[in-house]
């Protein structure tokens, strides 16, 4: 299963290299901060998933879920900033963070924006469950 969720991730990866690379063309520097940071935590995730896959160690799944804790919420704050000037408005914070998702089912994003932020919940969710499988079968003593 975990290559099931590798696999997960490299969609996202390539629509994200997709918009990163959007990004690079259009948007001269704009969250410049947010974009990299998101990006190379995100890549970053691959080396404890990893090590998660060779090994089947819970320790390498919770250390990949807690990298996509960290990068997912710099995603979050793009996507947030963009529903903001899609709707025009201009107010700061991670407060309009329902109006952002209600932004993305709306269909007022683009279409590969919209396709990263829903199909990343595969992602999130599937390193999760996995984590979590993973302790239960460590505790229980038998293989993962």
């Amino acid at each position: 299963m975990g290559y099931a969720v590798l696999g997960a991730w490299l969609v996202q990866a390539a629509v994200g290299t997709m918009l990163l690379v959007g990004w690079a063309r259009h948007a001269r520097g704009a969250a410049a901060g947010s974009v990299l940071s998101h990006a190379m935590l995100m890549v970053g995730f691959l080396v404890p998933w990893s090590l998660f896959i060779a090994s089947g160690s819970p320790f390498w799944a919770w250390a990949a879920v807690a990298v996509l804790f960290v990068g997912i919420p710099f995603g979050d704050a793009m996507m947030v900033g963009r529903s903001r000037s899609i709707r025009g408005e201009t107010n700061p914070g991670l407060r309009d963070y329902g109006s952002a998702v209600g932004t993305v089912f709306s269909g007022l994003m683009p279409p590969k924006v919209t396709f990263h932020a829903l199909f990343s919940a595969v992602v999130f969710f599937g390193s999760v469950a996995l984590a979590v499988v993973a302790t239960i079968g460590a505790a229980a003593g038998g293989p993962v």
